[in-house]
């Protein structure tokens, strides 16, 4: 992190992370991990000059409001072409930055829990790919079906409990239309609700796939999803 001078504008660089265009099996995890922080960015004017003038319009022919000294901090509330739009305890003025002062940028961050928790259901589900899928299992540790991994992994990753069926778990969150990482995706034959699956995020899923297959991540419209349910907001 560093300070920048450019202009007569002081600038905060922070750093920031890189959203991958594509996401592999082995890059979801730390992807959905970094989505939970959420970045802003507002402006302060510092006055470096004795004394500077506030002026009530933005132009030096306009009439002074105020004067500002050496070392104080105001919050920014417009800045444009070189003048920073202040409020001083005598009213709202306008500060031309070339007269001594500059512009300090703060950049701050904000925590999504959701997306954070979201986040670490992905993270937790993608160590089991490759196990085995096992008809009526409850742990992909040993093996599981497909509604036995998903409620053990919202078990243990969020402290949801789920039903050890995929048509029960339907009927157990909030239905959504587009899905975030961590939401459930169902799968239905004959009309009737057969296959759950987890979220990724990139449009893939993890899932317990098949006796064949195991524990995979997949596409998640290689079949037509019927239904997403949010257990997780």
């Amino acid at each position: 992190m560093k300070w920048k001078l450019f202009a007569g504008i002081l600038l905060f660089a922070g750093l920031s992370a890189a959203v991958p265009g594509g996401i592999g099996r082995a890059e979801a995890a730390g992807y959905a991990g970094a989505i939970g922080v959420e970045t802003s960015s507002s402006y302060k004017l510092k006055a470096e000059a004795p004394v500077i003038s506030v002026y009530s319009e933005s132009n030096i022919f306009s009439e002074k409001a105020a004067e500002v000294c050496s070392g104080q901090v105001y919050d920014v509330m417009s800045y444009d072409d070189g003048w920073a739009e202040i409020a001083t305890d005598s009213g709202v003025g306008y500060v031309r930055l070339s007269d001594g002062a500059v512009l300090v940028e703060v950049v701050q961050e904000k925590v999504n829990e959701e997306a954070v928790l979201r986040g670490k259901v992905v993270d937790y589900a993608l160590q089991f790919v490759g196990g085995r899928y096992v008809w009526g299992g409850s742990d992909p540790h040993t093996g599981a079906d497909c509604s036995g991994f998903t409620s053990y992994v919202m078990r243990h990753a969020a402290g949801v409990s789920l039903s050890h069926s995929s048509s029960a778990q339907a009927g157990e969150g909030r239905k959504v239309k587009d899905p975030k990482p961590g939401d459930l995706i169902f799968y239905s034959k004959n009309g009737r609700i057969n296959h759950v699956a987890i979220y990724i995020g990139n449009g893939q899923i993890v899932h317990a796939s098949s006796e064949k297959t195991g524990i995979k991540v997949s596409l998640w419209n290689k079949r037509t999803p019927v239904k997403i349910v949010d257990v997780l907001s």
